[in-house]
């Protein structure tokens, strides 16, 4: 929660845990709950405005840094804003909260240049590595004052490990170390550190950032490094989007599907790629994830034998066929 005056207030509420969600739920049974503002707009916050709206609420979302979605491939980006405002949720990038005041048992988000009227406030702003009893304890910190691990899940005490969205990892793409907080990280992470403790070595390749999520009917997939985080690890980024179709076009419910993939100009090596539209995102992005973590060169991945049927898709995939568009530009 940000240390500002008003996010103590009874209706203002983080989403964080179970908790939480409890709580949420029994405020979300009062009748006189109309209107909910959303302070963020990362993956837990279009959840909730989503899950928000399918109760018949009005929504609004709010955060301080103009971009919506700014690790998103820009077009693509405008296309899930329009999907979250075509739902009646109303977006208000670039607006910084300055205070939650409670008026006749009302809450009003004050920001800049903006007052929003709410009967609830929920707060979706990110998450912190939980390190303080690391740091106090004198081990190393890493990324974002994550714990830092070697590959074994050891901290900088040899008789100590750390597991979960705590602890750093390293980059597959960068071999750099990096914090990225995600499910499979964390539970993967706690076999291997227990794996080591009871004697059974065990060593983690590391992590390439995929992240998948729907908002409304709209599916996002993203894997490696767009293309500001590709030149701030020292590559040479090229990216190139396509638009395709989710099944072949013969079959009467394909889908338009947007795929941008990153590649290094000097080495023709897969960078990263993003995937956008509303039928056979989720699972598709997996394709690119398995050759992030074999090192494959975008021309390597264009000749992978991808399965094909018309219901599952074109009988180029979109991968293959952004993959070949890329490869015109490197």
């Amino acid at each position: 929660m940000p240390d500002l005056p008003g996010f103590d207030l009874a209706g203002v509420t983080a989403v964080k845990n179970l908790q939480d969600a409890r709580r949420i739920k029994t405020q979300l049974q009062n009748p006189r709950i109309k209107n909910v503002v959303i302070i963020g707009m990362g993956y837990i916050a279009l959840e909730m405005c989503e899950a928000l709206r399918a109760l018949g609420l009005a929504v609004d979302m709010v955060k301080p840094r103009p971009v919506f979605l700014p690790w998103l491939e820009e077009a693509m980006a405008a296309k899930v804003r329009e999907e979250v405002e075509a739902n009646g949720v109303g977006v208000h990038a670039g607006h910084k909260v300055h205070r939650i005041e409670q008026h006749n048992g009302r809450l009003k988000v004050v920001c800049d240049g903006l007052s929003l009227d709410a009967d609830m406030a929920l707060v979706g702003i990110g998450v912190t590595p939980n390190s303080d009893v690391a740091e106090r304890s004198g081990l190393a910190l890493g990324v974002q004052k994550s714990i830092a691990v070697d590959r074994s899940l050891r901290t900088s005490d040899e008789n100590i490990y750390a597991a979960g969205d705590c602890a750093d990892a390293y980059h597959v793409v960068t071999g750099k170390k990096t914090w990225i907080p995600l499910a499979l990280r964390a539970n993967r992470a706690g076999w291997a550190a227990a794996d080591n403790v009871c004697g059974i070595p065990a060593q983690l390749q590391g992590v390439a950032g995929t992240s998948v999520f729907r908002v409304f009917d709209m599916q996002v997939a993203s894997t490696g490094l767009n293309e500001k985080n590709a030149a701030e690890a020292g590559f040479d980024p090229v990216s190139n989007m396509i638009k395709s179709a989710s099944r072949a076009h013969s079959y009467g419910s394909s889908q338009p599907i947007w795929v941008n993939m990153i590649a290094d100009r000097k080495t023709g090596r897969l960078l990263g790629t993003q995937i956008i539209g509303k039928d056979g995102v989720a699972h598709r992005i997996n394709a690119a994830v398995v050759a992030l973590h074999a090192g494959m060169t975008v021309e390597q991945f264009s000749q992978t034998d991808l399965g094909y049927a018309p219901p599952f898709g074109p009988t180029w995939d979109p991968c293959l066929t952004a993959a070949m568009q890329l490869l015109k530009k490197l």
